[in-house]
């Protein structure tokens, strides 16, 4: 055993994330946690190791016990985040929903991972009395816990007042190493919801093997504003608590607050998808904001196209592109800023504590410059698919995470992800990945958003179509068609357009192509 602060901890059993928060609070009681931006709210690591331990206790006390689920329903604030640590202590497991979801689908994941226990925002009061309305129809949630001042329904408590009344002491830990810690379901990018279970040992080494390549630093104030339902809001905030920095956290993401909490807080960095980079930047340009303070921003989920990327580095803030899945808690590849102009493109190579490997049908690994499916190995990958076996045993073989991405490398070892697999086109026996036309498009200036979709076709199986948001309003079909020309093979040229006023996307930004494709179902003109 070892005492550290006052509190003692086995070394058998440190694996559990909420211990992670509870180091943090000895060793810096007083250093600024957690500022939430819409109420002026602002925690210390004691405090908020304190709110945590309180939630914990309200849990137990309802008869939450290891290996019980508890679903988590809420904007960004405190009180995910704290939820999500209690829940961890005990040694229940976190089912972070989706808040965008209709009372169907929320019913859906409920079911599916039989939350015991439900914990909402008052945002949500309709959507969750439909669910409570169901009965075990829509759920099997028995105890309901509501975020909110206000008076809700009468089938729920008060998660304040229930909160104020418990004891702040540290529960006992339930859970570690490869117990589960967390259920995180897919975004629905191929229809059904898969949920991604991750143990208290793969979430720990989530925020280590983030941390391996990212400058986190003591006392860095990092803006969270993706939504924490997300790993992309869940890991960083691990990271804080094991660096020490400071989380500033938005209710959701706003462009123009964003920077001004930037600015204001001296925020050192953030995530943020290239649509969001897309609606910060004039506000960069126009010279609206101090941006000094952050040193780097990183971005994920789809290519940032390169005037993107010149844009923000003529300011002086660096973009560090990365590649990840849920299924690898949010890791893949990475790519240091200062490798970004000479690779554009590219993902960068594995994360410092993972293996990547790109192979071909056969499970042989692919020469430079072929295409093939990536392959994921490190100890951040998932246990598996919450009660999905015959997914878990296709997704996880051999020791490896396949991940449905189709991808090059070059001969310097860097990855070049094109797409996913099944996303590929075969037009007349030539392979086309879209995301190759995508980054082309994204060249136009009149372009602020576009995705490709294969369209049957009688003649060559298959054909590009292209679906395109404009930021030029005058821009037509042939001004895109003949953007192409020259710049890609004639063959992966799309053979029509449409116009949108906004493609569809989930939360961390990667396009719902499955929606498209019920949108646009062709055929491909000839």
């Amino acid at each position: 055993m070892q005492r550290a602060s006052g509190r003692t901890f086995d070394l058998n059993t440190r694996e559990n994330l909420g211990l992670m928060l509870s180091r943090r609070a000895d060793r810096s009681p007083q250093l600024e946690a957690f500022v939430q931006v819409e109420t002026g709210l602002r925690l210390t690591w004691a405090e908020l190791d304190a709110r945590t331990n309180r939630t914990a206790n309200v849990l137990r006390e309802l008869g939450i016990t290891k290996g019980d689920r508890v679903a988590l329903l809420l904007m960004n604030g405190p009180e995910i985040f704290e939820s999500f640590m209690a829940v961890a202590k005990l040694g229940a497991i976190a089912v972070p929903l989706n808040w965008r979801l209709v009372p169907n689908e929320l019913s859906v994941l409920l079911q599916d991972s039989e939350s015991k226990a439900l914990i909402f925002g008052a945002d949500f009061d309709e959507n969750v009395a439909e669910l409570e309305r169901r009965g075990d129809e829509g759920s099997q949630v028995r105890h309901w816990l509501r975020v909110g001042a206000d008076d809700g329904p009468a089938f729920a408590a008060s998660y304040a007042e229930l909160q104020t009344q418990a004891s702040e002491h540290e529960p006992e830990i339930g859970a570690w190493g490869d117990d589960d810690v967390v259920i995180l379901y897919t975004s629905g990018t191929t229809g059904r919801p898969k949920g991604a279970l991750h143990s208290h040992r793969t979430a720990i080494w989530g925020a280590m093997t983030w941390a391996s390549d990212l400058d986190v630093r003591y006392r860095d104030v990092y803006l969270i504003f993706m939504p924490a339902f997300h790993i992309g809001a869940l890991n960083p905030f691990a990271v804080c608590i094991g660096r020490g920095a400071t989380c500033v956290v938005m209710r959701s993401f706003d462009p123009e607050i964003a920077w001004a909490v930037c600015e204001r807080e001296r925020v050192t960095n953030f995530i943020a998808v290239p649509a969001m980079l897309n609606a910060m930047l004039p506000y960069v340009e126009e010279g609206k904001v101090d941006a000094s303070s952050v040193r780097w921003i990183l971005t994920g989920a789809s290519p940032i196209p390169k005037s993107l990327l010149e844009a923000y580095t003529s300011h002086g803030i660096q973009i560090v592109s990365a590649y990840g899945l849920t299924e690898a808690y949010g890791h893949g590849c990475i790519l240091a800023s200062d490798q970004a102009a000479a690779r554009l493109g590219s993902v960068g190579k594995p994360f410092y504590q993972m293996e990547a490997r790109v192979v071909d049908a056969n499970g042989k690994d692919c020469p430079p410059g072929e295409a093939g499916e990536v392959l994921l190995r490190g100890p951040c990958v998932m246990k598996g698919y919450w009660k999905r076996p015959e997914a878990t045993a296709e997704t996880l073989r051999d020791g490896w995470l396949h991940t449905g991405d189709g991808a090059v490398l070059d001969e310097d070892g860097f990855f070049y992800i094109r797409d996913r697999i099944k996303d590929m086109i075969i037009s007349g026996g030539e392979n086309i990945y879209p995301a190759e036309i995508e980054n082309v498009l994204h060249g136009h200036p009149g372009i602020a958003d576009v995705a490709v979709i294969g369209q049957p076709s009688p003649r060559w199986g298959e054909s590009p179509f292209a679906i395109v948001a404009r930021s030029d309003p005058t821009l037509t079909e042939d001004g895109v068609l003949s953007f192409c020309q020259g710049r890609i093979a004639r063959f992966k040229q799309p053979r029509a357009v449409a116009f949108v006023d906004e493609l569809p996307r989930n939360p961390s930004g990667k396009l719902l192509k499955h929606e498209l494709r019920k949108r646009f179902p062709g055929p491909a003109p000839e």
